[in-house]
């Protein structure tokens, strides 16, 4: 039996990943394994930008239902298994191997071998046969006549999303010609959903649905009117109703009307859709690299913009949204797409252009792409880590915003290291506003906080509290222990004793108590002094490199006080930090162990 890397390495082998349209060879496929396909419901969506938008929101709203939902999309951004999804959960690695090892057998047994794509799209149809889903939001990979997923017979509804130029060498050199291509996912007894776009493309889908006796609704951009919008998402009108969808854009509302249009047709063919499974099916939708805020300090957001249309929407979403500030750009776009139009596009949006390679053989080289935006006048960087330019990108967008965009290839890549690279580089940053207080600062500002810390209940209650000596840069403790001492309280230290652990000391008495630690820190002489259980202490007080005003925290990067923190069972958590070391949100890890309380010298957050 194959295993899960086994199963994808199967279907990613290069020799059969070649675009191949044709239906042929899906069809055989799909006979062998016994037509999996003719025992399910689909919606079928195709176009240019937005399905998959349009695809995770239908999901949503189907599942709210009550409706058992598979979800088929492409092409994933960090895990291979999110290609495929029942009920929102993504296929398991071993259920993949499975189905795999089923179709290999009997793809080697064809003249014809299946593409990568034909294969993905049999093991999908085999994997909501076997889950008996009850509707399958089925996206196409690429055109609509010839591509593997209409290999299916007559969806309930057929959705056309916006359409614009794309790969003219397989489908066609006009927007017109590409339309036509499209559109042979309507069949007779469905129903079809046209995104309210260029009046030529819909013009060709009308006709298309005329012929095919097939009825036809325009998702209308009139019918919707916004009310709101900001980086938090969108609320807006359609036919009287109020709906909040999280996704960002006009364009995504725009998407949402089709979604509705979809919804109103699935009710025609007796599909029972509560009012309410819309309403909250929409606000829970969530699509990654669709404008998404992956932090807010600086302000980050990730955009899976690859061609022209693309880059437009998120100029205007920019715009709207982003109002009088300009961008620093990281970016990298494949070879066959326009990138002098895209650039020109963002042009007024930004600041400068850091650029990378995205992971695909059909990647735009770097430093090509950033001589192309040098000469035309835009500042322009390259470089060959991604994690090397995502750290110059936010250096340089410090106080500002950075958007990253170019590629869905990128943006994977980037979801896979930014919450590390992010977390490292925002330690750094907070690090470097604490050290460049004043001595005198510190020392008035450490006053402050001992004095805030003396005045909580958890201090006033606790017997025994692990404190620290501080080093270069930390919160002084110097009139805290003093007051600890005064009021017959029993301070423990910590003491590093690996690079790994730590436990809390109480010393011994006299200097010779202390010693020089792992970092050069002050610690006790476990030998002079008693180790004490970590189930005895009653409040620890704990340095950390940044806050938030949620009270999570990070620590210093050594991970000892996380480590140490869950075995204080009976201890109340504080951090002590200076103002210049908040953040607007910390990107906690599963790790990071959140406190009940941390003191500045300006507030106490609770």
């Amino acid at each position: 039996m194959m295993t899960r890397d086994e199963a994808v390495a199967y279907i990613e082998n290069a020799g059969w990943s070649q675009t191949r349209l044709g239906l042929g060879r899906t069809r055989e496929l799909l006979r062998r394994l016994g037509d999996p396909q003719e025992s399910l419901r689909f919606i079928h969506v195709a176009g240019s930008n937005g399905k998959g938008s349009i695809c995770a929101m239908l999901d949503s709203v189907l599942r709210k239902a009550g409706y058992r939902t598979g979800l088929y999309t492409s092409p994933y951004l960090e895990r291979f298994e999110e290609l495929i999804r029942v009920d929102g959960r993504e296929i398991d690695g071993w259920e993949l191997a499975e189905i795999t090892e089923r179709i290999r057998v009997e793809a080697e047994a064809m003249e014809d071998h299946p593409s990568r794509f034909e294969m993905l799209t049999a093991a999908a149809m085999l994997y909501f046969r076997q889950m008996q889903t009850d509707i399958v939001v089925l996206e196409v990979g690429m055109g609509g006549a010839l591509d593997s997923t209409n290999a299916i017979s007559a969806p309930e509804v057929a959705v056309i999303a916006n359409i614009t130029l794309e790969h003219t060498e397989y489908l066609g050199k006009t927007i017109e010609e590409i339309a036509d291509t499209k559109c042979g996912i309507i069949k007779p007894g469905s129903h079809t959903v046209c995104y309210d776009g260029e009046p030529a493309v819909t013009q060709i889908v009308r006709a298309r649905c005329e012929a095919a006796g097939v009825p036809m609704t325009l998702a209308a951009k009139s019918e919707a009117s916004v009310i709101r919008q900001d980086l938090t998402g969108q609320i807006f009108t359609w036919k009287g109703r109020t709906y909040h969808i999280c996704l960002a854009g006009t364009h995504q509302i725009y998407n949402a009307c089709a979604v509705l249009e979809v919804l109103e047709a699935l009710r025609g063919k007796g599909w029972v859709i509560p009012e309410s499974a819309v309403a909250d099916g929409l606000e829970e939708t969530r699509w990654p690299a669709r404008f998404e805020i992956m932090a807010r300090e600086p302000l980050v957001i990730l955009d899976g913009a690859h061609n022209q249309q693309c880059a437009e929407a998120l100029a205007d979403t920019l715009g709207s949204l982003v109002r009088g500030q300009k961008a620093v750009f990281l970016t990298g776009i494949l070879a066959d797409k326009n990138y002098e139009k895209m650039t020109e596009i963002l042009q007024p949006y930004a600041e400068c252009f850091v650029c990378v390679n995205p992971p695909s053989p059909r990647a735009l080289p770097a430093e090509a792409l950033a001589e192309g935006i040098r000469e035309r006048g835009m500042k322009a960087e390259a470089y060959e880590s991604l994690k090397e330019a995502l750290r110059a990108a936010l250096t340089k967008a410090d106080g500002g915003v950075l958007v990253m965009a170019g590629s869905l290839y990128l943006a994977g890549e980037i979801r896979k290291i930014f919450r590390d690279t992010y977390r490292r580089w925002l330690r750094s940053r907070k690090i470097k506003a604490r050290n460049s207080l004043t001595d005198a600062e510190r020392i008035e500002k450490s006053r402050l906080i001992c004095r805030a810390v003396a005045e909580t209940e958890s201090w006033n209650k606790a017997r025994r509290i692990l404190v620290y000596k501080w080093t270069k840069g930390e919160v002084r403790l110097d009139e805290l222990e003093k007051t600890g001492r005064n009021q017959g309280k029993e301070l423990v230290y910590p003491l590093c004793v690996s690079d790994t652990e730590m436990v809390a000391v109480l010393p011994g008495d006299g200097d010779d108590a202390w010693k020089s630690g792992y970092y050069g820190i002050l610690e006790p002489d476990a030998e002079k002094g008693r180790i004490i259980s970590p189930a005895d202490i009653d409040l620890v007080i704990c340095p950390c490199s940044s806050f938030d005003s949620e009270c999570r925290r990070m620590g210093m990067g050594g991970g000892f006080y996380d480590r140490y923190l869950p075995g204080c069972v009976n201890a109340d958590f504080t951090a002590v930090a200076f103002e210049v070391q908040r953040s607007y949100e910390i990107p906690a890890d599963s790790h990071d162990i959140p406190v009940d309380c941390v003191i500045t010298e300006k507030e106490c957050y609770t």
